[in-house]
């Protein structure tokens, strides 16, 4: 019907309480199994949506780096290694039972500190956190059968730096194989988000996991580099920026250090004519406003086939209309706050542009608070390949739509694109999605659906997306090798020996 003659019903406000939040005023950083002062200067986390102050952050400097990766160093040689993998696994089981245990707090922790909305922290975040786990305790006693070969070992100390978007679910995404395969870790969270990460590290200390095998460094960007450079790090796992990522390639490159990163996105979302409309507005919907827009994998570019165009814009235009902004902690919202100044800023600046280049933009008519950071879901209409809001990561509620005629001219404009993350198809028919599945450069590709997560499936980018994959029995990959024992004492070597940079204690050969 059209919209003029729609009834939209009045939400109450439905907050959730953060009462059951029982936050300290400041946190240390996680070393050893213990919280310690870091020895930087202590920064605040604040919530997106109203600009307030969470709590202190302890700022992790080089010696604490230095500190922790020593730690698990200690802890991987005397103690986590010599674990059986069913001992090891039953440490995973714990861990995922205990994020079900304090689901709702994780939560309403999530979305306080990110700004996505607490329905999508409690129904879609936090049950795949503890899935992640579930799933990669499973494995830790079956690691001979995971297609690399008899007895794989584990790599030593695994140093990994996580984003803002998914703050708990990076974690899980990154902790839970390499503890599965033998790792211990050093986890750096993004300085906007430590907040569930921290609540994390007191889960681990209730499942009373050896000291040392999971340290926790809060801080900025030179914390990041500090970890990911240090000489006694065995394996570099990264989740971020293209830029970061490429600089974080270099600057390991020779070392011996495995390395996996998971880089930004531009992703297709290709409509054909013959898809079920309604499933596909909404799965456009899911794909580019989820979460803010703030996934890597978002199908940021809507390809429509040509004759269905103004029927999918006018229904998309309908469906945004219905979509509620506001306070994250509300169980009405759809689209909370975006999750820094910076981040908004940037959206601002590339949608001004897109403006510019002469697209069409329509923004979605929505109250803004007048606190937080804050964008209302905007499509861009009629625009060209060359575009700049069709060509660089806007990572926010900004959604960008092309034409297509035929299935060969959509591959082509699907991988006109330095990313290759993922892409999502819409047709009612089978051999089509395949045939263009085919001839999609994209790691993950998602039929008649979009953004389904799945701890048993392997996740992962080509090109300027990045290499290597988490999820599934390949996400264990990144964290072993056939490599022989380093020395007696337990460590592992990368390469073999005659061919090796820096490695297990650091020093130089």
């Amino acid at each position: 019907m059209p919209a003029s003659h729609q009834h939209f019903l009045e939400y109450a406000p439905a907050p959730e309480s953060t009462a059951i939040l029982n936050l300290k005023k400041d946190y240390g950083l996680f070393i050893d199994g213990e919280f310690v002062p870091g020895h930087g200067t202590p920064f605040a986390t604040i919530s997106p949506a109203t600009e307030k102050h969470i709590a202190q952050i302890a700022n992790a400097n080089a010696a604490d780096v230095d500190t922790a990766v020593a730690a698990a160093r200690r802890a991987y040689e005397k103690t986590w290694s010599k674990l059986s993998g069913a001992d090891r696994g039953k440490y995973l089981f714990r861990i995922a039972r205990l994020v079900q245990e304090r689901a709702r707090e994780l939560a309403v922790a999530e979305s306080l500190d990110n700004g996505k909305p607490i329905k999508e922290s409690r129904d879609v975040d936090i049950p795949l956190v503890a899935a992640w786990f579930f799933y990669y305790a499973g494995w830790a006693d079956k690691l001979d059968y995971a297609g690399l070969g008899a007895a794989p070992r584990a790599l030593g100390v695994a140093a990994q730096v996580i984003p803002w978007n998914f703050p708990l679910l990076m974690l899980a995404w990154k902790i839970a194989p390499a503890l599965a395969a033998g790792n211990t870790v050093v986890l750096k969270p993004a300085e906007t988000t430590p907040l569930s990460a921290l609540l994390f590290a007191e889960i681990l200390q209730q499942a009373d996991l050896p000291a040392g095998v999971v340290n926790i460094l809060t801080g900025a960007g030179d914390t990041g580099q500090a970890l990911v450079q240090h000489p006694d790090v065995n394996k570099v796992a990264f989740t971020g920026s293209t830029a970061v990522g490429r600089a974080i390639a270099k600057s390991v490159a020779g070392t011996g250090k495995k390395l996996t990163l998971e880089l930004g996105g531009k992703a297709a979302n290709i409509v054909f004519d013959d898809a079920p409309i309604d499933q596909a507005v909404e799965g456009i919907v899911n794909g580019i406003f989820f979460n803010q827009g703030h996934v890597c994998c978002a199908g940021s570019r809507l390809l429509v086939q040509e004759n269905i165009h103004e029927e999918v814009v006018d229904r998309l235009k309908q469906r945004l209309s219905t979509l509620r902004l506001g306070d994250p902690l509300d169980k009405n919202t759809d689209i909370g706050a975006i999750n820094s100044r910076e981040q908004l800023e940037r959206i601002r600046e590339l949608s001004d542009i897109g403006e510019a280049e002469g697209a069409e933009r329509w923004t979605a008519d929505c109250a803004i608070p007048e606190n937080g950071f804050w964008f209302a879901p905007t499509i861009f209409d009629n625009v060209s390949t060359s575009s700049r809001i069709a060509r660089e990561e806007i990572f926010g509620p900004v959604l960008s739509v092309l034409t297509f005629r035929t299935p060969a001219e959509a591959i082509s404009k699907a991988n006109n694109t330095p990313y290759g993350l993922s892409a999502g198809i819409w047709s009612d028919k089978g051999s089509k999605i395949l045939a263009v599945a085919d001839e999609l450069k994209a790691g993950v590709i998602w039929a008649n659906t979009f953004n389904r997560f799945d701890p048993s499936s392997p996740f992962g980018g080509y090109k300027e997306s990045g290499y290597g994959r988490e999820g599934g029995r390949h996400g264990l990959a990144a964290y072993l090798t056939n490599a022989p024992p380093d020395r007696e004492a337990g460590a592992t070597t990368l390469v073999p020996a005659e061919r090796r940079a820096p490695q297990g204690r650091g020093r130089a050969k």
